[in-house]
């Protein structure tokens, strides 16, 4: 996965390239950012062949491209677009339903600067993808953040406060879990909004410690409090390891800023969203 991005988007009229074999799905997808980014341009491709011959027609704010392509794999196109493209950078956003097993085989490559899982649905990519090329000025929510690194975590901490989320900062899984109890003993459920961790911590537990005890003690389904772990771990299996054990996504270090926050803001308003409906 990209771990940095070089070209801050901010155009008022971005020009999204949609690549998908079925014609249903791009149809949805342009009706969708349509409505959630006004004066958007979506650009409907079938094929990798057809992608290829629009990226030479202008500027591209973001690619979305499905794996599975009738004339090539997704990362091949990921990987000419990363060749041939004339601007500076391009992310590049992978939709797909087995992401999971492409991490195991070690295929998802450098050229893409990140996946989306296809089983949320066509309304969350649009949503995902409105963070990247618009993002909100300003995010809500409480993030219980677990880092034991001081220089870590006042970058990181900063990062987040400037955009509006509020933040609790333990050093520790234990301390994590005692403020999830006290919170749930209190009948704030789940408590705070979102938890963002690092793996590999100096206390007894880990951040995959932390995954087990909401997923597991507490019962927290992704949907009702997400996780987003920090890890510097490239390894593909350690990676799906993490997703199968309950993260909602990773987010790789050193961390560049924006695809924090659009990662957060996107965890954040799918919850958000999902709490409003079962209380309705």
């Amino acid at each position: 996965m990209e771990t940095s991005v070089t070209r801050h988007i901010t155009t008022d009229a971005p020009r999204v390239m949609v690549v998908d074999p079925s014609k249903v799905v791009r149809k949805i997808i342009d009706q969708l950012l349509h409505n959630d980014l006004p004066g958007v341009t979506v650009l409907s491709c079938a094929s990798g062949e057809e992608a290829k011959a629009v990226l030479s027609r202008g500027v591209i704010d973001l690619v979305t491209t499905s794996l599975r392509l009738p004339d090539m794999d997704g990362l091949e196109l990921a990987r000419f677009i990363r060749e041939h493209s004339p601007q500076a950078y391009i992310p590049i956003i992978v939709v797909s339903g087995d992401v999971n097993e492409r991490l195991m085989n070690r295929d998802i490559t450098s050229d893409i600067t990140d996946y989306f899982d296809k089983s949320l649905g066509p309304q969350a990519l649009s949503t995902f993808v409105r963070g990247y090329v618009r993002p909100e000025k300003q995010v809500v929510g409480e993030v219980l953040y677990v880092e034991d690194s001081r220089v870590v975590a006042v970058a990181t901490r900063r990062m987040m406060e400037k955009h509006g989320l509020k933040v609790t900062h333990v050093v520790s899984v234990e301390e994590a879990i005692e403020l999830l109890e006290k919170a749930k003993q209190e009948g704030r459920i789940p408590g705070p909004d979102i938890i963002l961790t690092d793996v590999y911590l100096k206390g007894g537990m880990t951040g995959g410690d932390l995954l087990d005890t909401v997923r597991g003690h507490f019962g927290y389904p992704k949907g009702e409090m997400p996780i987003l772990v920090m890890t510097g771990d490239d390894n593909a299996a350690n990676q799906t390891a993490l997703l199968r054990a309950g993260a909602n996504d990773l987010v790789q270090k050193p961390t560049e800023e924006r695809i924090l926050i659009t990662k957060l803001s996107f965890q954040l308003r799918v919850a958000q969203s999902r709490r409003a409906a079962r209380a309705a």
